[in-house]
C-alpha cells in the first residue's frame, strides 16, 4: 500500500460506507497533517504506532490546540486506524480535557467515601483494596493505574511514580500512610515477586481498565469520580491549584481551577446563610 494513494483509498472506503462528503474532506485534512508530522519524522502513515499516536496528541496540544480540535484529530485518526485494522493504537490515549466552564466535577462527600473503603475492605480482596485505595489517594488515571509496574511502587520512600510510554517518569507522588498499608499488604501477597505488572487478573495477566471499571461498580462508583475526590479534597485543605495540577498530572491548569469553584460556592452560601 503505497503512501501517496493510502488517504485516497481510505477516503474512498468512508464514501462506500456512507460517510458524508464533508465528513470525509474533514477525514482527510486531518489525516494530511498527520502524515506531514509524520514524515518530517521518517514515518510511514499506515505503519503508525500508539507512541505516534500519543505523540501527536501531545504535539497539537503544545501548538495550543484546543481540547475539542485535538478531539476531532483523535476521531479522525481513530477511524483510520481501524480502516487500518489496527484499532488497538488508539486505546488509552491521553490527550486534553475537554471543560466545560459551568460544569463542577463530581467527588465523594465523606460519608460516600467511607462507605466505599468500609465494604472493599470487608470484602477482603487485598487486590481490589490496594486499588481503590491508590486511585482515591493517589489521583491516577485508570489507564495509568493499569500500566504500573512493581517498581513503579517505592515503599521506602512511600512513593509511586506514574511513566510514559518510553519508560520516562512523569510524575512521582507521595503515598499516605493508609494507601501505603494497603499496597503492602497487596504486594506481600503477590505469589510470583518477579512479575513486572503491579495488579493483574485472576489468569495472572496485566490488569485491564476495563476489568477494574467493572470491579468499582460493585461499590457504586468509577475511577473518575475517585479522582476528583482526590484532586476536591487537597483544594478543600487549601493546598495551591498548581500542586493540585502536578500531582494530578493535568497538562491545562484550567482542569485544576474547576474544583476551586466548589469553594467558591461554599463561601458565596456561607455569607448568604449569615447575613440574609
Amino acid at each position: 500500500m503505497y503512501l501517496t494513494n493510502i488517504i485516497n483509498l481510505f477516503s474512498q472506503k468512508q464514501i462506500e460506507e456512507g460517510r458524508t462528503p464533508g465528513t470525509v474532506k474533514t477525514y482527510v485534512g486531518v489525516l494530511e497533517k498527520f502524515q506531514a508530522w509524520l514524515t518530517a519524522r521518517n514515518i510511514e502513515l499506515n505503519h503508525i504506532s500508539k507512541n505516534d499516536v500519543q505523540l501527536f496528541m501531545d504535539y497539537l496540544e503544545e501548538q495550543k490546540k484546543g481540547a475539542g480540535t485535538i478531539e476531532k484529530y483523535f476521531a479522525a485518526i481513530s477511524v483510520f486506524a481501524r480502516f487500518l485494522g489496527k484499532s488497538e493504537i488508539m486505546l488509552n490515549i491521553h490527550r486534553k480535557e475537554k471543560l466545560k466552564e459551568s460544569e463542577i466535577p463530581d467527588s465523594l462527600e465523606d460519608k460516600e467515601e467511607k462507605k466505599i473503603l468500609s465494604e472493599v475492605e470487608l470484602d477482603g480482596n487485598l487486590r481490589n483494596t490496594a486499588i481503590v485505595y491508590t486511585l482515591l489517594y493517589t489521583g491516577i488515571r485508570i489507564s495509568e493505574l493499569c500500566a504500573l509496574d512493581l517498581n513503579d511502587i517505592d515503599l521506602t520512600e512511600n512513593k509511586l511514580f506514574v511513566k510514559n510510554e518510553n519508560g520516562q517518569i512523569e510524575r512521582g507522588i507521595p503515598l499516605s500512610s493508609e494507601v501505603n498499608k494497603h499496597l503492602i499488604n497487596y504486594i506481600d501477597s503477590i505469589n510470583n515477586p518477579n512479575r513486572e505488572a503491579l495488579f493483574v487478573s485472576s489468569v495472572n495477566k496485566r490488569l485491564s481498565t476495563r476489568a477494574v471499571q467493572y470491579m468499582l461498580q460493585k461499590y457504586n462508583v468509577n475511577p473518575h469520580k475517585l479522582r476528583h475526590t482526590f484532586c476536591q479534597k487537597l483544594i478543600n485543605k487549601g493546598i495551591d491549584i498548581h500542586t493540585v495540577a502536578k500531582l494530578a498530572g493535568h497538562k491545562d491548569i484550567n482542569v485544576t481551577k474547576r474544583y476551586a469553584s466548589v469553594l467558591e460556592a461554599n463561601l458565596e452560601d456561607a455569607i448568604n446563610r449569615a447575613f440574609s
